[in-house]
């Protein structure tokens, strides 16, 4: 069966005034219809460009798609023309966007805001836009939804926002959602609340999610599969229960390092990835994360490793593919010849 997004080799680039920022940079995944995938990485490794290039919003300029194939229902979205993409965006591919403080127009009721789209995708009148209004805020857990149609945003606090840019991107019955840090700046609880809607409508409606954020914590639950992402690339994908248990990568590894057990002792102190990820307008040669990598030998600052099988299903792009229990110190950056201590 045919994956419903198929993602080949995307490179997108910015030019800026210091240089050409390669944002993506050959990035290649699936994703099978009613699947959860969890996009993994720091800020600024390409995730939400990822995003971005699938609904084709990079702006231009100083962003432009470069290569790649974006396969979605087997059509690519990189040789549609514009009223082809506009079709899609919104309907068949929705998109929760990653602030939902700025994301809504402030001086629009909510309702205006959420039949826009239901009025041009669906073809519904205005009394029958908004039925679907009230019952996609009621889907996501608004109370008095139909009162609520006629407020504007900043009636509501953040955790309802994100709701409403939910319902949102929920509106046109998608096959695909696009949830860019869904819940950025909410407190644990209503983090736990938003994933947990994404969750049951992804079973409910058989739409396939895309989550992506900084924090595997945030997706242990949730995702089928898991695609951390460095520099701009992917490197390690599998399944979410596999990464946990086994990662292979130590990006992967110092990542799940870095966030608190519940089984984990007061005593023991988190472990972070020394130094700070790399310009993407000055790669280093070779592996990308060798600078910050306390398993690095001399083949990995000349040589790019290939992301390769390494399990069922389990792929990594490492020359010497640790696991989680392997001892490790902090190392001295610069450092080559063998293994760094």
């Amino acid at each position: 069966m045919a994956p419903l997004l198929e993602i080949k080799n995307l490179r997108t680039e910015f030019r800026t005034d210091e240089g050409l920022v390669k944002a993506v940079n050959g990035v290649s995944f699936e994703v099978a219809a009613g699947e959860t995938l969890g996009l993994v990485g720091e800020s600024g490794c390409g995730k939400s460009v990822s995003a971005l290039s699938i609904l084709r919003l990079i702006p231009d300029p100083p962003g432009k798609i470069v290569a790649g194939e974006i396969i979605f229902e087997g059509q690519d979205i990189l040789k549609m023309n514009d009223d082809e993409v506009r079709a899609i965006r919104g309907n068949r591919i929705g998109m929760v966007f990653q602030e939902p403080m700025t994301s809504l127009n402030p001086v629009l009721t909510i309702g205006r805001q959420m039949t826009e789209s239901i009025e041009l995708h669906m073809k519904l009148d205005k009394e029958g836009s908004r039925k679907r209004a009230v019952e996609l805020l009621e889907m996501v857990g608004i109370p008095e939804a139909g009162r609520r149609l006629s407020d504007y945003p900043h009636q509501f606090s953040g955790g309802m926002r994100q709701r409403v840019m939910i319902a949102m991107a929920l509106s046109c019955n998608p096959k695909l959602i696009l949830a860019d840090e869904p819940t950025t700046a909410l407190d644990v609880t209503i983090q736990a609340q938003i994933l947990e809607i994404l969750a049951r409508l992804s079973k409910e409606l058989g739409t396939a999610v895309i989550i992506i954020t900084h924090n595997l914590g945030v997706v242990a639950r949730y995702a089928d599969r898991v695609n951390v992402m460095y520099a701009g690339k992917i490197i390690e994908t599998a399944t979410a229960a596999e990464v946990y248990a086994n990662p292979r990568h130590p990006y992967t590894i110092g990542l799940l390092k870095s966030v608190p057990r519940l089984d984990q002792a007061k005593k023991d102190r988190l472990d972070p990835i020394e130094g700070s990820p790399p310009d993407l307008i000055n790669l280093p040669s070779g592996c990308s994360f060798s600078p910050r990598c306390r398993y690095a030998i001399d083949k990995c600052f000349v040589e790019e490793p290939p992301l390769a099988s390494v399990g069922e299903n389990h792929y990594a792009a490492c020359w010497v593919l640790p696991t989680k229990d392997m001892p490790g110190t902090v190392q001295t950056v610069g450092v080559a010849g063998g293994a760094r201590a």
